[in-house]
């Protein structure tokens, strides 16, 4: 397994990225809202990743990852840990090619993204719901199979897929002056900043969070990665802390990080839901939640949010009760 993790990836990166995934993924549309608009007092603009064939941005970087391979290292497959939609995307890009795809899933993760990694025939093996376990069940996955590990955002081909989500934004609307991304690992904001660092570097990057997982907040403010090891939120695809590459990308490049909290979260999922009319899971969220907390920010500016994925429980959404 290749060293990969502080190759800094760059702009020639990304668009060498693109010419490789575009036949593998969807240039996915960008919706706004009246209702919204008035809400919130910003201009949004919504790039609905959750659109992708697996239903999340990670797809265009793990089939940069898939379809940069050698054929001596794809025909051993790749490996990976994510709480579930890196899992789902790099089994879907693993398919594509034709290769074998192992997985390691918190035990906990959601039915729905369990069942989108098999159906793309990914092989799932379960460990506990924390980073240590994760890793350390990775490790044994990895070395039993011998495939390439596709971090889910600690990998420079993977941040450098990530980007070209911001490049079609930026291509897609005018004059954005603010992007907001929800931020986890940090895989979609390193792939945002590397790209709008050069090709519009007048745009303001933001991250949001969960507050209740806020390692990433604490992490900008400290000038140092803090890392939990097993937070909880109802943003389940927020639940991993910074490394080493993302931490770059996040200390140079992000204005700023803002938080907002579960009951918060799902307010702004279902005004998503309802007034874009589209499925989108909490962690998508996350970013609405923290405009529509923090209005007078934003009110009068261009801003665009990435909607990163739609894969959720359609019999356990987070207003229903019991």
């Amino acid at each position: 397994m290749k060293d990969t993790a502080m190759i800094i990836p760059t702009y020639d990166d990304m668009l060498a990225a693109h010419a490789r995934i575009r036949p593998h993924i969807r240039q996915t549309p960008v919706r706004t809202s009246d209702h919204l608009n008035e809400l919130t007092g910003a201009e949004l603009f919504f790039k609905c990743e959750n659109f992708q064939e697996p239903g999340a941005f990670k797809v265009r970087g793990a089939a940069n990852a898939v379809f940069g391979l050698d054929d001596a290292q794809a025909r051993l497959g790749v490996a990976t840990h994510s709480s579930g939609n890196h899992a789902s995307c790099l089994s879907y890009a693993a398919m594509r090619r034709g290769i074998p795809c192992n997985v390691v899933m918190p035990r906990t993760a959601p039915q729905a993204k369990k069942d989108t990694v098999r159906r793309y025939g990914g092989r799932i093996t379960e460990c506990d719901p924390s980073t240590s376990s994760r890793e350390e069940t990775f490790a044994r996955v990895q070395a039993e199979t011998g495939g390439d590990f596709v971090h889910p955002y600690n990998d420079p081909r993977v941040i450098a897929g990530q980007g070209t989500c911001a490049k079609e934004f930026i291509e897609q609307t005018d004059g954005l002056e603010i992007v907001l991304a929800p931020i986890g690992g940090g895989g979609m904001i390193s792939g945002t900043c590397l790209t709008l660092s050069t090709l519009a570097p007048e745009v303001q990057i933001i991250a949001a969070e969960p507050e209740q997982a806020d390692d990433a907040y604490r992490s900008f403010h400290a000038g140092r990665i803090i890392a939990d090891d097993a937070p909880k939120t109802i943003a389940d695809g927020l639940l991993v802390p910074l490394k080493e590459l993302t931490w770059h990308f996040v200390s140079n490049h992000v204005s700023d990080i803002l938080t907002a909290s579960d009951p918060e979260i799902v307010a702004a999922m279902k005004l998503i839901w309802k007034h874009l009319r589209v499925v989108m899971e909490p962690s998508s969220a996350v970013p609405l939640a923290t405009i529509l907390k923090n209005k007078e920010r934003f009110a009068g500016k261009r801003v665009g949010v990435i909607l990163t994925g739609g894969n959720v429980d359609l019999d356990r959404l987070p207003w229903m009760a019991g």
